[in-house]
């Protein structure tokens, strides 16, 4: 005869109070990490460079070389400096699938360590678990050094959601890459179709790449504890141009991070444009006042994204779409890119201030993985982004607010659904 057992109602009590207590802590913590932003300052975006720079813990440095590299001709660029590599290569990304890329950049990874070059690889434990377990069994036996980052692992539950997706190349510390390509084959070719995805990232060279060794040497010493110092990580950087540049990297804080700053900052300080090109654009309540904002002040607001068919996560689009109508109302111009999935993270203020890195422009981005841009004070620079957003104007279609509002009851359905989760996207 199977016995009753009962359980007395103060345990049940104990565990509805407990429930409670861990709610309010979770919601305590997101709150105590999402402070409503106000910046009073009027300042032209020249002379908030110095706060710019300043609030996001870095340091604006002159003397650098930057060039910008488009769809697959950015690999072509990292191959030929690989390949020129004498004393050390790190390498850190997010995504990568096991292709072409991927066994290219082993087998030039394996050849470098065995010429003697000291080659570290970090991936992420999640985007990165499908680099093809041979490829990396070939860099483990060359002598790379290879690590996971947050690896998918009880131990790291706590920490699970919190991913790495930046994107970093450093060469004898003296000449790096930052950007949004993936190590995956569709970022090859020319983004001529669907199949070959669009993308901007950036080749520097200068005083500056000690910054992008620093982003790097952070999230190593976080998964190994190795101290990565001496000349061969951080020499003495000689000019090599005439671009002034910092870089920003962000870790999740109790703050909000550097990064949302920065874009919050910059937003604030324009006075005649901002442009923005980014595949995941879900701005927070703060951001979306200040677009409009701008407007109000007669700064030319323009924004590109993905369109839903083009997009490789149709919920994120469709969770974009939920605050599309304010936007539009107060006058912010939207477009969607229709060829293929858009996926540079460029930001370009006024014609003389742009960033380019790995950084969405959603609270995934700026509360929860670790991320990474170069901030570029430079009109050249700023100029051809710009140049790169008409251009791209020719596959894309301008949405309008009339038309946008009488949208099909199930299409406002989806935005309001997709919206819900907007934080995780």
């Amino acid at each position: 005869m199977k016995a009753d057992v009962t359980v007395p109602v103060w345990v049940f009590a104990l565990m509805a109070l407990a429930i409670l207590a861990l709610t309010l802590i979770l919601w305590s913590v997101k709150r105590r990490r999402r402070p409503h932003l106000e910046m009073q300052s009027e300042s032209e975006l020249h002379d908030l460079v110095p706060s710019l720079v300043g609030m996001t813990q870095g340091t604006m440095l002159d003397g650098n070389k930057i060039e910008l590299l488009q769809n697959g001709a950015f690999w072509d660029a990292v191959f030929r400096e690989l390949d020129a590599a004498q004393e050390t290569i790190n390498f850190e990304t997010f995504l990568s699938k096991e292709g072409q890329l991927t066994r290219r950049m082993s087998e030039t990874l394996c050849r470098k360590a065995r010429e003697g070059v000291e080659v570290r690889v970090m991936l992420d434990g999640s985007g990165g678990k499908n680099f093809g377990k041979q490829s990396l069994a070939d860099m483990c036996d060359a002598g790379v050094k290879v690590r996971k980052y947050h690896p998918l692992t009880l131990r790291n539950l706590g920490i699970i959601n919190n991913r790495d997706h930046r994107k970093i190349f450093v060469i004898d510390g003296g000449r790096g890459f930052v950007g949004g390509h993936c190590l995956v084959d569709s970022w090859l070719g020319d983004a001529e179709d669907q199949q070959h995805f669009r993308d901007i990232s950036v080749r520097v060279e200068g005083p500056v790449v000690a910054q992008l060794q620093s982003a790097f040497v952070e999230n190593w010493v976080e998964e190994c504890g190795e101290v990565l110092a001496g000349e061969q990580f951080f020499p003495h950087l000689q000019p090599a141009g005439d671009k002034k540049a910092h870089v920003v990297w962000t870790s999740p804080a109790g703050s909000p991070s550097t990064l949302k700053l920065l874009h919050y900052m910059a937003i604030h300080a324009a006075k005649k444009s901002i442009t923005i090109q980014n595949p995941y654009f879900l701005p927070d309540p703060d951001a979306r006042d200040s677009l409009v904002d701008a407007v109000e002040r007669g700064v030319a607001v323009r924004i590109m994204i993905p369109h839903t068919t083009a997009s490789d996560s149709k919920i994120v689009q469709h969770a974009s779409h939920h605050h599309y109508g304010t936007l539009l109302k107060g006058g912010v111009r939207l477009f969607d890119y229709e060829k293929t999935l858009l996926h540079q993270k460029v930001i370009v203020i006024d014609g003389c201030w742009a960033a380019v890195g790995s950084t969405n422009f959603d609270d995934r981005s700026f509360e929860v993985n670790d991320e990474v841009s170069l901030v570029i004070y430079d009109e050249a620079i700023a100029r051809e982004l710009e140049e790169t957003f008409e251009r791209d104007l020719a596959h894309a279609q301008e949405v309008h607010f009339e038309p946008w509002k009488k949208r099909p009851v199930l299409h406002k359905l989806h935005d309001f659904t997709a919206f819900l989760f907007n934080e995780q996207l």
